[in-house]
């Protein structure tokens, strides 16, 4: 007997797709009965069952007890070791929801929507090379190694410089590449050995003094050696099995009064280009912003509470330091009543994720904002998909990511140039709004506050009063 093995393989398949249907069939016959008795069965044990063998138990505790502090504790559980949280606190501060601009309409006419508005900002305005930037939106800083990737900071510079604005070296060190696509590169001097040599220094245009920042405050730092292999190392000339430390102290401050020597020898070095500090808020503010005043510093970048980092302890990041907008507005205050205000430029830091978070933060005081954690977003934009859903995105963009090879620079640069972009039109839009064409005339006077607590602390006008009685 022969076989026709095509008929054999056409009956087959006919034979399996009938049996598929009757199964597709016969399982959409009995999906609602079967999901009803499932969910009848699931509920009556929900609603009868004692607590200790509920699954419900779960729902209570984890309203007890945020999921994210069982995760965190989990973890610690599970290494008995300081765990590492990336972006910093996720506690809400009051921050600038609760202030809101007052637009200008006839007692104060808006300014034409095609007038042209100002947004430079100059950093250091007395130092003999002051720093002008194009906008007043600036890159935190991010340190190559130590944070993130040499693709990360490259694409920092090319989308930074090509608005005109500047960049920050943070806490790792100079990279060459970096250096040759920013525009404008602030240097951060701080308590490593690193980063420090004459050439180095002097290829900066602004020098900042890393005291400490608003995520960890003034705590020192312990990189392992598995955590900083490669390139970064190599720069740092640091020994392949070396912890690197960055301590929480510099050697040459003892006390407050040395920093006016430090300020000084860095001023002379670089042949004039502004010299700041960056310090995270304390409760002794004044006195911190005191010494900074008496060692004669060109600016100041307060980091608030709501400061991010790559990794930082959640005790530091959670239960240390002031809110930005405490910060920002004891510095503005504390600057005036000195006399220094206008002579002293104040970068703030913390927190800042919208256009309108922004501009209220200048018209609070500040001259300059820090961002960090929105770039970082923004770069990454759609390039996330390479990580989601099995990475978290971080790996595309930290040091140490399983997926940092597959970055992509230039579509990075041009997803940063657009958002700083996309912030500095919607800001002047803004601007125009108030009557008013350069961000330097934006003052407290534009905004109102919507609640006491709001009002206390900015000193801004609660919404309830009327005009006329603080005129």
């Amino acid at each position: 007997m022969t076989i026709n093995w095509g008929e054999f393989l056409v009956g087959s398949f006919i034979g399996a797709c009938l049996a598929i249907l009757c199964a597709a069939l016969i399982a959409i016959a009995t999906a609602r009965p079967m999901i009803k008795w499932v969910i009848g069965r699931f509920t009556k044990r929900l609603m009868e069952d004692r607590y200790p063998e509920n699954i419900w138990e779960m729902v209570s505790a984890l309203t007890r007890t945020s999921p994210r502090i069982v995760v965190e504790n989990s973890m610690r559980a599970a290494r008995g070791d300081v765990i590492k949280r990336p972006f910093g606190t996720p506690r809400r501060y009051l921050f600038y929801d609760n202030l809101v601009f007052s637009p200008a309409q006839l007692a104060t006419l808006p300014a034409s929507e095609n007038a042209p508005v100002d947004m430079m900002i100059t950093i250091g305005p007395q130092a003999k090379r002051p720093l002008i930037l194009n906008i007043p939106l600036l890159a935190g800083a991010m340190g190559y190694g130590i944070g993130v990737s040499e693709k990360v900071k490259i694409a920092i510079a090319k989308g930074t410089a090509a608005v005109g604005t500047a960049t920050n070296s943070g806490l790792g060190p100079l990279l060459p590449e970096e250096r040759a696509c920013a525009a404008h590169y602030i240097l951060q001097y701080h308590s490593g050995y690193w980063a420090k040599e004459t050439e180095i220094l002097q290829q900066a245009d602004a020098i900042e003094i890393r005291l400490g920042q608003g995520a960890v405050a003034g705590a020192g730092t312990e990189i392992s050696p598995e955590d900083l292999k490669g390139r970064a190392r190599e720069l740092m000339h640091a020994p392949e099995d070396e912890v690197l430390v960055v301590p929480s102290r510099f050697p040459e401050l003892v006390e407050p009064k040395d920093l006016k020597p430090l300020v000084e020898k860095l001023r002379t070095i670089t042949q004039g280009i502004p010299i700041g500090v960056k310090m995270c808020a304390t409760g002794q503010l004044e006195a911190d912003l005191e010494a900074a005043i008496q060692a004669g510093v060109d600016f100041i970048s307060l980091d608030g509470g709501n400061a991010g980092t790559k990794a930082g302890e959640p005790i530091l990041e959670d239960d240390f330091g002031l809110p930005t907008i405490f910060a920002l507005s004891r510095a503005v205050e504390y600057l005036k009543k000195r006399g220094v205000k206008d002579r002293i430029t104040l970068l703030t830091g913390g927190g800042y994720a919208t256009p309108g978070r922004c501009l209220k933060a200048l018209a609070l005081g500040a001259d300059g904002v820090y961002m960090g954690t929105a770039l970082l977003w923004g770069m990454a934009h759609d390039q996330v998909t390479k990580a989601i859903p099995w990475e978290p995105p971080t790996q595309l963009a930290f040091y140490t990511g399983s997926l940092k090879d597959e970055f992509e620079v230039e579509k990075a640069a041009r997803s940063l140039e657009n958002l700083l972009q996309a912030f500095a039109e919607e800001m002047k839009i803004a601007i125009r709004a108030l009557g008013k064409t350069s961000v330097r005339d934006v003052n407290a006077d534009d905004l109102v506050a919507l609640d006491r607590w709001t009002s206390a602390v900015t000193k801004v006008r609660l919404v309830t009063q009327p005009d006329e009685l603080v005129r």
